[in-house]
């Protein structure tokens, strides 16, 4: 089992706090594993009893009757016995309805419990449960394996172009790892995103229609960083005899995020230093569902390298912006904390004298002095004018940033 370090690190110091620990992701990034690591460090390293420890997985059939709040307030208030801390975890909470009510009442009444959340769609993010809980919890974004997790866990040689372009077009969800026939691979992330639609997508919405939502998704991911335009979906959607309204668009569009398979970019204006509402993007959570939706037999690799550099970022930490220049935009604008970076990503440059021109120029156009970088598969490095090429994959490899 690959130990998720990035993570476990960051949640480590509040094991013992009484804020909630709220761990989102989209379905099968690897969540519940990461509760079952900590689980096993508290056990092995900290030396807490099994009695002490309460897991929870609300998908299990045996936990079907603490889907009812109530129930599952009444069974956990049993478990206590003691002073000592108690460790609560719940994988997929977002099954129980009103799961609000019980946390709260838990974390208010009850001093002696560290309380870790799991959920796979952004309920977890409502205003409702900030509301509720008021402020007294930490949220950590899960996301599917990064390159370098990867190679760790299938044991291959990151370096290698065959492994590179495995995991750019099969995404980073763990399971799929298990498998090694491309049908099986696809098979496995249909059922994946058919979980999705039918837990995460079509109760919220109560949709009537899960053919116009696949024809929006396959949209956007066909359109991957590009401006998002409404009026251009709905041109596409009435060349098939569909006719959808704004107000519909947009609540699919936005269950697509809250389902978490597809991340809304903003556009950040870096001479006014502000972030724009307009013209934004989107970019895939994991490539593996874009891949099975995707049908177009034009779709560029350069799209497929911008994503995983978006993932990446996203990954270790840094608000992830399109930035918006004078004379056009860069790929992206990196932030974390007041440390800003830039990033344009291509697919190779050498002995292409204008993309070249092209990838430099956009950021050449920038007057501030944060770093600049330009991401392609290059070998060879093609740094100047104080900006950095680096190759993508040792990018992704590497422990910087």
């Amino acid at each position: 089992m690959l130990l998720r370090e990035d993570y476990l690190s960051k949640i480590r110091g509040f094991y013992d706090s009484d804020l909630i620990k709220i761990l989102v992701g989209i379905r099968r990034c690897g969540k519940s594993v990461i509760l079952s690591q900590i689980v096993n460090e508290l056990k092995e390293k900290r030396k807490i009893s099994e009695d002490h420890i309460i897991f929870i997985n609300f998908e299990f059939i045996e936990f079907e009757n603490l889907l009812d709040y109530k129930e599952l307030n009444k069974y956990i208030k049993n478990k206590i016995q003691d002073k000592k801390m108690y460790y609560l975890f719940f994988d997929e909470i977002q099954n129980v309805d009103q799961f609000e009510k019980v946390i709260n009442s838990l974390r208010a009444s009850i001093k002696n419990v560290s309380i870790f959340l799991t959920g796979s769609n952004s309920k977890l993010l409502s205003d409702e449960l900030s509301s509720i809980l008021s402020g007294r919890y930490v949220l950590f974004n899960i996301n599917p394996l990064s390159y370098k997790e990867y190679v760790a866990l299938t044991n291959k040689d990151g370096k290698d172009l065959n492994t590179f372009w495995d995991y750019a077009k099969w995404g980073g969800l763990p399971n799929r790892c298990e498998f090694t026939n491309e049908s099986d691979i696809k098979n496995y992330l249909h059922s994946v995103y058919d979980s999705i639609i039918l837990r995460d997508v079509v109760k919220t919405l109560n949709l009537k229609n899960t053919f116009l939502f696949d024809r929006i998704l396959q949209y956007l991911i066909e359109t991957t960083g590009r401006e998002f335009s409404a009026n251009n979906i709905i041109k596409y959607l009435n060349k098939e005899n569909k006719n959808i309204s704004n107000e519909t668009l947009y609540n699919y569009t936005n269950a697509l995020c809250k389902a978490l398979i597809m991340k809304k970019v903003y556009r950040y204006d870096i001479a006014g230093k502000e972030v724009l509402k307009t013209l934004n993007k989107y970019y895939a959570t994991d490539l593996g569902i874009a891949q099975i939706k995707n049908n177009n037999p034009e779709f560029r690799n350069y799209v497929l390298l911008e994503n995983i550099v978006y993932n990446e970022l996203i990954h270790r930490n840094y608000e992830v912006y399109v930035g918006k220049t004078k004379n056009g935009e860069v790929d992206f604008l990196a932030k974390k904390a007041e440390n800003i970076k830039y990033f344009q990503v291509t697919y190779e440059m050498q002995d292409h004298e204008s993309t070249m021109e092209r990838e430099f120029g956009a950021l050449k156009s920038i007057e501030d002095n944060h770093p600049k970088y330009i991401l392609s598969l290059d070998k060879m490095d093609l740094s100047r004018d104080g900006i950095i090429h680096l190759n993508l994959i040792d990018f992704l490899l590497s422990n910087e940033f």
